[in-house]
């Protein structure tokens, strides 16, 4: 049996529920057009890490940063989620800077000293972005005074929420996510500033997926878009279309991070 995980944006919970109903029916149109061992539902056991290399992947989604520099060459792109979220263009995504409201930051320089807070350190929204936008300012490769790994966007805002850090940088779509279904979670934040856009969190399968097992999993993605039955699930999720890009449409995602090597500060730090 194949595997299945759309693990990026699953929480709050509506967003869990909206996910499952969207993969219901990609599993049944799949199904229909003759793609054998499609599982019956997502998997929720496996870290969506371990998913992104797995043999039996039939489709996961990743994040840009890591596709760039370890996933590329071994699996196929399948498409892009085209999100309607505040700080979306089309296929392009950015972060928020992320400050509390009532603290005294005003600007990216009044940061120096300060200390961040990151989802993983191979996470395009949360430290890639992040590390190319504080770069021109650092100083010997330094900036903050300490950073801090918490494990997830949402624990990075709780964070800088509690005083445990004093800035992080959230994906626009978990922020708008967070925004609609949990907003006391940010009502102590505001956002900063944006950091450069680059292609969203591209959705994968297999690298020895066939041509006509690739073509299936697009043509399910565009009927998602237009099938009525998914109206509810597709506003949930803020789900306005897939586009289908290229691995030079995620160079951008690789060339922030060059740009950051090449002022010297090749780590949040």
């Amino acid at each position: 049996m194949r595997i299945a995980s759309l693990a990026m944006y699953v929480s709050p919970p509506p967003l869990a529920a909206a996910t499952a109903t969207l993969w219901a029916f990609l599993r049944d149109v799949l199904r229909r057009e003759g793609v054998t061992d499609v599982p019956d539902r997502l998997d929720a056991a496996l870290h969506h890490a371990d998913a992104w290399l797995h043999p039996a992947l039939l489709l996961a989604q990743t994040c840009g940063y890591p596709y760039v520099r370890d996933l590329r060459g071994k699996v196929r792109l399948v498409a892009t989620p085209v999100y309607g979220d505040p700080g979306c263009d089309g296929a392009d995504m950015c972060s928020f800077i992320i400050v509390r409201a009532d603290g005294p930051v005003r600007s990216l320089e009044d940061l120096r000293g300060t200390r961040a807070a990151i989802n993983d350190p191979a996470s395009n929204s949360g430290t890639n972005l992040l590390r190319a936008t504080i770069a021109p300012l650092s100083r010997d490769g330094r900036f903050f005074s300490s950073v801090v790994e918490t494990g997830s966007h949402l624990a990075s805002i709780d964070a800088v929420a509690t005083g445990t850090a004093d800035v992080a940088a959230i994906d626009c779509v978990t922020y708008g996510n967070t925004q609609r279904f949990d907003p006391e979670r940010v009502a102590g934040l505001r956002v900063l500033t944006t950091t450069a856009r680059t292609p969203g969190l591209p959705l994968i399968t297999r690298g020895d997926a066939s041509d006509d097992e690739l073509l299936s999993l697009r043509g399910s993605l565009r009927r998602v878009i237009t099938e009525p039955t998914l109206a509810e699930a597709r506003d949930v999720l803020s789900l306005k279309d897939f586009a289908v890009l290229s691995n030079a449409d995620y160079e951008p995602v690789a060339e922030l991070a060059r740009f950051a090597h090449r002022l010297g500060y090749p780590a949040i730090a």
